[in-house]
C-alpha cells in the first residue's frame, strides 16, 4: 500500500468553509429543511379552513389520546406527547402518527425480528453452567433467564476477562490481538474517526486483509455527517475491507433515522473479544484533548462468551443482507470449564422490539443489591422507573454512588443531568462529577459480585433508541479491578451537596426545565 493511499484514508481531513457549502452535510440539511417547509405550508393554507380544520383537528386530537392511552408505550413519553399535543395538537398528533408508522421504520422492525427469531437457537445454554449457577449464594437465575428470552445470549464459564480503566490501555491490548488474527476481524463502532488510532488500527487490517483475513468493519452512518466522507466503505473495500455504514443518512425524513448504532464491538477468529465505551478516535486515548481528561473503560474476553458477541456483529451485519451465515463463525469447540473465574453474558439491546434490555438489566442489579453499587455514566437523562429504582436502593440502605463528567462534552445534557440531582440526593444517592474531564465509561460494579461494562448510557437514547451491547460478569475475578477504578476515580471528584445544587447557575436550571419536557422523545 502507498503512503499516499494509507494518507487518503486515515488522515484527518481539513475542514473549513468550502468543505461545509460542498459538503454532503449541508446537502442534506438543506433537502430536510425544504421538506420541513412544505409540511408547515399545507398547515398554514388548513388554516384558510378554520371550522372544518378545528373539528378535524378535535376529532384526531381524541383518536391520538385514546390511542396514547392504549399503546404500551413508556409512561414518560406517553406524558411527553400528551402535553405536546395539548398544545399544538395537530402538529403533534401529526409526528405521533409519522413516527409510529414511519415504513423505514417499519421495514427495519420486521427485519430486526426476522433475523433474531432466525438465531434463537443458534447458541444452546450449556445445562451444566446453569446448574453449577443454582448453586451459588446469590439469585442471578432470574436475570440470565431474562436475557436468554430477549435474545440468544447464554451464560459462560469458561471465559477469561481483563478489564481496562482507560483507553489508552484498550487501544494497546487491541493492537496486539489484531495482529494475531487468522481468520477474521469484526468491527462494529459508533463512531471511527481518521487520526492516529484509527491509522494504527487500519495498517494492520489492510495488511491482514491481503493475508485472506475476511475484515469486516461496520460504522455508524452518522459518521458520514461528522468524522468520515460518504464514500468511505468504498475506499476501505478497494483495500479488501468488506465495510458498510449503518443507517446513513438520505435526504429523506424518516424517523429509521432515529435508531443509532451505538455499540462497540471487535471480535478476532471468534476467541477474542472487545466491547465498552471506547470508540476509534484520538479524544478516547487522550491523544487528542477535547474536554479535559477522557475516562474510558473497556473489557476483553477470551473463552466461549466471545460467541455472545460474534452473533451479535453478524445479525447487525446481515440486517441489509439477503443471505446470512452464522454457523462458520460461531466456535464448536470451547474452552474447558474453569471454576473459580465465574460467569460472563454478552448480550445486545435492540431498540425496535418490546424488551428494554439494557434497562432492565440495571434496575435488577439495583433492585438485587444488597451493600452498594456504583455506577460511572455520561450522561444521566432517566424515565421515572430508573429514578425510582435509584431512589429506592437508596432508601433501603444500599451505598449509591455515580459519577458524572465535571467537564461536559454538551451542555443541554449536562443541565438536563443536573435536573435530576435535588430529587435523587435527598433520597441519597450520592452524586460526583469527575473534575480533571469528562467520564465516557458505562459500568455498573455491585457488592463485588456483579457489573456490567459496555456502551449502554443512562439516558433515553442508549435505553430506548439505540442498539447497544455489554457484557454482564458475575462474580468473575476482574470485578474487585472495576470497583477498585471507581475508587480510584472517586478520589478525583469533587460531591455534588445540597449547597451546590442551590448555587447552580440559572442557565443550567433553565435549560434543564425545558430539556426534561422533550428529553423522551429525543
Amino acid at each position: 500500500m502507498s503512503d499516499e493511499t494509507f494518507m487518503r484514508l486515515a488522515a484527518p481531513r481539513k475542514k473549513g468553509i468550502l468543505a461545509l457549502v460542498f459538503s454532503r452535510f449541508l446537502i442534506v440539511g438543506i433537502l430536510l429543511v425544504l421538506q420541513v417547509l412544505l409540511y408547515v405550508l399545507v398547515f398554514t393554507w388548513l388554516n384558510d379552513y378554520f371550522t372544518h380544520f378545528y373539528i378535524l383537528t378535535t376529532l384526531f386530537t381524541m383518536i391520538v389520546v385514546l390511542y396514547l392511552f392504549s399503546s404500551d408505550m413508556d409512561a414518560s413519553a406517553k406524558l411527553t406527547w400528551l402535553l405536546l399535543m395539548s398544545f399544538l395538537p395537530f402538529v403533534g398528533g401529526f409526528l405521533l402518527v409519522y413516527t409510529q408508522t414511519n415504513i423505514g421504520h417499519i421495514a427495519l422492525k420486521k427485519r430486526a425480528e426476522q433475523l433474531i427469531e432466525e438465531t434463537k437457537d443458534a447458541l444452546p445454554q450449556s445445562k451444566r453452567v446453569m446448574d453449577r449457577l443454582k448453586k451459588e449464594p446469590e439469585d442471578v437465575e432470574g436475570i440470565v433467564k431474562y436475557l436468554r428470552h430477549s435474545g440468544c445470549f447464554p451464560i459462560h464459564d469458561d471465559t477469561a476477562v481483563t478489564y481496562f480503566s482507560q483507553g489508552e490501555q484498550k487501544f494497546a491490548a487491541m493492537l496486539e490481538e489484531l495482529e494475531k488474527a487468522k481468520s477474521f476481524i469484526f468491527m462494529e463502532y459508533f463512531i471511527i474517526e481518521e487520526g492516529y488510532m484509527w491509522g494504527k488500527i487500519l495498517e494492520i487490517l489492510i495488511r491482514k486483509a491481503a493475508e485472506g483475513v475476511d475484515v469486516r468493519v461496520m460504522y455508524d452512518g452518522m459518521c458520514e455527517m461528522s468524522t468520515l466522507p460518504a464514500d468511505y466503505w468504498r475506499l476501505l473495500q478497494e483495500k479488501g475491507i468488506h465495510a458498510k455504514a449503518f443507517a446513513p443518512i438520505k435526504p429523506a425524513l424518516s424517523s429509521h433515522y432515529n435508531y443509532r448504532d451505538h455499540r462497540k464491538i471487535l471480535v478476532i477468529d471468534g476467541r477474542t473479544a472487545f466491547t465498552g465505551g471506547v470508540n476509534l478516535a484520538d479524544e478516547y486515548i487522550n491523544r487528542k484533548e477535547r474536554f479535559g481528561h477522557w475516562k474510558d473503560t473497556a473489557v476483553m474476553l477470551k473463552g466461549g462468551a466471545v460467541d455472545n458477541f460474534t452473533l451479535c456483529f453478524l445479525q447487525m451485519w446481515n440486517i441489509d443482507e439477503k443471505e446470512t451465515q452464522y454457523e462458520a463463525f460461531l466456535r464448536q469447540e470451547k474452552f474447558p470449564p474453569r471454576p473459580g473465574e465465574g460467569y460472563v453474558m454478552p448480550y445486545g439491546d435492540c431498540p425496535l422490539d418490546n424488551d428494554k434490555v439494557g434497562e432492565m438489566v440495571y434496575m435488577d442489579i439495583l433492585n438485587q443489591a444488597k451493600d452498594y453499587v456504583h455506577i460511572m455514566t455520561p450522561y444521566l437523562i432517566i424515565d421515572g422507573e430508573m429514578e425510582a429504582a435509584l431512589k429506592f436502593a437508596a432508601e433501603r440502605g444500599v451505598d449509591v454512588k455515580l459519577i458524572l463528567p465535571g467537564i461536559p462534552d454538551k451542555k443541554l445534557p449536562y443541565a438536563l443531568a443536573k435536573s435530576h440531582y435535588k430529587v435523587l440526593t435527598e433520597a441519597g444517592v450520592k452524586i460526583y462529577e469527575y473534575t480533571p474531564g469528562f467520564v465516557h465509561a458505562k459500568v455498573f460494579v455491585c457488592d463485588n459480585v456483579e457489573a456490567v461494562v459496555g456502551t449502554i448510557n443512562l439516558d433515553y437514547r442508549s435505553l430506548y433508541h439505540h442498539f447497544e451491547c455489554a457484557a454482564y460478569m458475575y462474580r468473575v475475578p476482574c470485578i474487585r479491578e472495576i470497583e477498585a477504578d471507581f475508587q480510584e476515580t472517586l478520589a478525583k471528584c469533587r460531591r455534588i451537596t445540597k449547597k451546590s445544587i442551590r448555587e447552580e447557575k440559572m442557565s443550567y436550571r433553565m435549560a434543564g426545565f425545558v430539556m426534561k419536557f422533550i428529553a423522551p422523545l429525543m
